[in-house]
């Protein structure tokens, strides 16, 4: 297992992100819809769950905004500085919004699936240019 990098320019050229294939959707949940969750989130106003198109779809929930996880492959230290931002203004500055997930060993980027290929492309860039 790698060790967490934590200096900014290691952990910008080291992301290498990675586009996975599938469809996800941020919703409100229900509870029941836990186990199936990629990820969830308990907010003042209830549960937010990142789901598959497919369980989404299936539930009935709203399916509006499909969208695509960029998962930054390096294992990027909780406490490091930078990679959130560096990210989430490249995509900005290409009018491509962003929504930063992070995990225990990685960051993940959900963006628009029409927007997936250009936002990879964008990130491989600033890998290289740092």
């Amino acid at each position: 297992m790698s060790s967490p990098v934590k200096d900014t320019a290691a952990m910008i050229s080291g992301m290498a992100p990675f586009l996975d294939d599938a469809l996800y959707h941020f919703c409100k949940g229900p509870e029941a819809l836990l186990p199936q969750a990629l990820a969830s989130f308990r907010e003042e106003e209830g549960l937010s769950l990142i789901l598959t198109d497919t369980v989404a779809r299936a539930e009935g929930l709203e399916t509006e905004l499909p969208m695509k996880r960029i998962t930054l492959s390096v294992h990027s230290a909780l406490d490091g500085v930078g990679l959130t931002a560096a990210v989430a203004t490249v995509l900005a500055d290409n009018g491509i919004a962003c929504n930063m997930v992070a995990g225990y060993h990685h960051d993940h980027a959900f963006v628009p699936a029409a927007d997936a290929e250009r936002a990879v492309a964008l990130l491989n860039v600033l890998a290289q240019g740092s």
